[in-house]
């Protein structure tokens, strides 16, 4: 969350135990789900997406529900692992049909 308030968004975090309801209400498909899910301006947010990104699909407005980060990747905002290399990852759209591509490749 640290990574998101250096990037101007406030923060309203709750936590839940299971995400699977917010997961359900907002479309988010199976193969793209992580740690974490958020609602920025309408969008849904899953894992650790960098924020200048979210910034820019608040920009573009795309239409799509949101955007993910698959997984865990080291290097991505909140991922980062002192001595490790970090790892290539896509930061993905999808919609309402689950479909997903690569928004940025990081």
């Amino acid at each position: 969350m640290g990574h998101l308030r250096q990037h101007g968004f406030a923060i309203d975090a709750v936590d839940q135990d299971d995400l699977k309801p917010v997961r359900a209400k907002y479309g988010v498909p199976r193969a793209v789900e992580s740690c974490h899910v958020a609602v920025v301006g309408g969008y849904v947010v899953e894992g650790h997406v960098p924020g200048d990104v979210i910034k820019r699909l608040l920009r573009e407005k795309p239409r799509v529900a949101g955007l993910a980060v698959p997984g865990m990747p080291i290097g991505a905002p909140g991922m980062e692992t002192p001595g490790a290399r970090p790892e290539r990852y896509d930061v993905l759209v999808f919609d309402s049909s689950g479909a997903t591509r690569v928004y940025e490749r990081r």
